[in-house]
């Protein structure tokens, strides 16, 4: 019982030591960066959001998922929708129904009530997708995708149609972004952690076994489908309120593919693997995305060279599926526990020998 409060101890002290890191990190951000590398870090917090949602939906249930972007476009749209300020929906949305043209809702409900509706709509196509398996569900959710595109793009009166739904307020910054990246890592590593992850996770491998093992394999799937769906859409949300401007063609393949690599490149099945590999990705993606306009050696010139970040970026990707196909972390976690007790006695022991 005393090792079972330790340990529980031990990870409160070391949850609570990564977020007063993380939050003094976005505070130096904040206030000693341009605002170039702000904007580089907002778009990082969004896809860790992205990429841990769908972790939870594809690498915690084996229910590899295509059209995760969907549930973005649901949140951005419905969250721009409620805040967009009364005068702009007049003029932009003119015939939207009475209730909705007059009112306007501030960022955090909106935000919540995209999420909700992206969950409700999740439940609703899930209780037919999540009795699917292998890769008839990564086709059912790509089809999803391109209805909830056809519908955007189609539905002049709410979304402007395919033309540019622009006027959003910006009210994304650091500290939202920062909050919920926070929530949403917690929330799917309790959950993940907890007896429902046990069985998302027995389902994930061997879905016969858990079957047999009285595992009610419908309702562990929808219930990781919907909570990977409410933050998608929370991720939508924020990312609408920092673009300000943008149209379905946002939300299609270029963005489902770019989460899916951060999420193969981290390791699906590891929530620590999800944050390196969009900090990892996200890094080299500047990087490389910079040396396109030609770099100077000293010694020799390499003239720019535009493209060359995503043939790179791509041979990337292929030699870590060839060499390390479960991703950098696979499905194991950072111990930040071990982390931080052998610095600890590494300092004391540094300390002991200097007296």
């Amino acid at each position: 019982m005393q090792t079972n409060e330790k340990k529980t101890l031990s990870s409160l002290v070391t949850g609570l030591i990564l977020v007063a890191f993380f939050f003094g990190l976005l505070a130096f951000i904040n206030l000693g960066t341009s605002s170039y590398i702000q904007r580089i870090v907002i778009g990082l917090c969004i896809s860790i959001i992205l990429v841990v949602s769908l972790n939870l939906s594809s690498g915690f249930t084996g229910v590899f998922s295509l059209g995760h972007i969907g549930f973005m476009a649901i949140g951005a749209y419905t969250a721009a929708i409620l805040t967009l300020p009364l005068s702009l929906k007049l003029s932009y949305l003119p015939d939207l129904p009475a209730w909705l043209e007059n009112t306007q809702l501030s960022f955090l409900p909106a935000t919540i009530i995209g999420g909700v509706i992206a969950m409700l709509v999740a439940l609703f196509i899930g209780i037919s997708i999540m009795r699917l398996t292998g890769p008839y569900v990564s086709v059912a959710t790509l089809g999803f995708m391109v209805i909830v595109n056809v519908v955007l793009t189609n539905w002049d009166s709410m979304t402007r149609g395919a033309r540019t739904f622009s006027g959003v307020p910006p009210y994304t910054n650091l500290w939202w972004v920062g909050g919920w990246t926070v929530v949403t890592i917690y929330v799917i590593w309790r959950l993940a952690r907890s007896s429902f992850g046990r069985q998302m996770m027995a389902i994930r491998d061997n879905y016969i076994a858990a079957q047999s093992l009285g595992i009610n394999v419908l309702r562990m799937r929808l219930l990781a489908f919907c909570v990977s769906a409410f933050f998608t859409a929370v991720a939508g949300s924020l990312w609408a309120h920092f673009i300000q401007s943008f149209s379905p063609k946002a939300f299609l393949f270029d963005e489902t593919f770019n989460i899916i690599i951060m999420l193969i490149v981290g390791g699906m099945g590891s929530i620590s693997g999800s944050v390196i590999g969009v900090v990892g990705i996200t890094i080299l993606s500047e990087v490389l995305r910079n040396a396109e306009r030609g770099v100077n050696l000293g010694f020799v010139q390499i003239p720019p060279v535009y493209g060359a970040s995503q043939i790179l970026m791509a041979v990337i990707f292929i030699l870590l599926i060839i060499f390390r196909s479960e991703g950098i972390m696979g499905k194991r976690e950072l111990d930040f526990s071990r982390i931080f007790s052998f610095l600890f006695r590494k300092t004391k022991r540094k300390e002991a020998a200097s007296q």
